[in-house]
C-alpha cells in the first residue's frame, strides 16, 4: 500500500492541541463523531483485549458539571501558571490558551471521555503502562481522524482529580478507568502548523544514555 507521505506527514505534524480555535457554535454530527471513533478502535490494545470504551457527553448540564470539576481540580493552577509565564513565550501562549479552555469548557459542542476496562491494582509502572497504553493510542488515532475531517480536540486530564465524582455523574461503573477528557469541535480554520521542537538527534541515544546518536 502506497501512502501519500506529504499528506500523512502533514497530518502527523499539524494535529495540535486546539483550544482557542474550537468553534463552540457549530454542531458536531453523530455520524462524524462515530466515524472517527470507529477508526480509533483500530488502535492496538494490550493482549488484544479491546477494552476501550467511549463516553460521549452532549447534555448541557452534564458538560457544565464536568467543566466545574475541571476548574475545581486545576483552575487555580492554570490561572497562576498563566500569570507567571512569559506572555510572549510558547509556554506562556499554551498556558493562556489552557486557561481560556478551562473557562469555556462547558460550551463545547461535545465532550468525549475515553475509558479502559480495568483499574490499577498495584500502582507499578508496568501495570500503569499496560493499562493506559491500551487506550492512549486509540485517543491519538481519534484525534488524527478528527483533524483530517476539520475538527479539533485537546487531551486534558485535570478532571481525573475528581474521577469518582465524574463517574457518579455519568453512571460509569467502578471497573472502568477514565483516561482523559476531550473537548471536540470543528476548528476555526484548518491552517495549523508544526510546532517548534528540538532536533531529534539531540534527544535520541544509541545503546547508552551517555551516547547521543548524533
Amino acid at each position: 500500500m502506497d501512502f501519500d507521505l506529504t499528506q500523512t506527514d502533514a497530518l502527523l505534524s499539524t494535529t495540535r492541541a486546539v483550544r482557542k480555535r474550537l468553534d463552540f457554535d457549530r454542531d458536531v454530527p453523530d455520524e462524524v463523531l462515530l466515524e472517527c471513533l470507529q477508526l480509533a478502535t483500530q488502535a492496538p490494545t494490550g493482549s488484544n483485549r479491546q477494552g476501550w470504551r467511549w463516553m460521549v457527553i452532549r447534555d448541557a448540564e452534564k458538560k457544565e458539571a464536568l467543566a466545574d470539576m475541571y476548574r475545581r481540580a486545576g483552575g487555580d493552577y492554570l490561572k497562576a501558571a498563566a500569570a507567571d509565564a512569559d506572555a510572549g513565550s510558547q509556554t506562556g501562549r499554551v498556558l493562556d490558551s489552557a486557561n481560556f479552555l478551562a473557562e469555556k469548557l462547558g460550551e463545547v459542542p461535545v465532550m468525549v471521555i475515553p475509558m479502559i476496562v480495568g483499574r490499577l491494582d498495584d500502582g507499578t509502572t508496568n501495570s500503569a503502562a499496560g493499562l493506559f497504553g491500551s487506550i492512549i493510542p486509540a485517543i491519538w488515532s481519534f484525534q488524527l481522524a478528527l483533524r483530517s475531517r476539520g475538527l479539533g480536540s485537546c487531551y486534558t486530564t485535570l478532571h481525573l482529580g475528581m474521577e469518582n465524582e465524574a463517574a457518579e455523574l455519568l453512571g460509569i461503573p467502578p471497573h472502568m478507568t477514565q483516561a482523559a477528557l476531550l473537548p471536540v469541535a470543528y476548528t476555526k480554520g484548518t491552517d495549523f502548523k508544526a510546532a517548534k521542537r528540538p532536533p531529534v538527534s539531540e534527544i535520541t541515544y544509541l545503546d547508552s544514555y551517555k551516547n547521543p546518536i548524533a
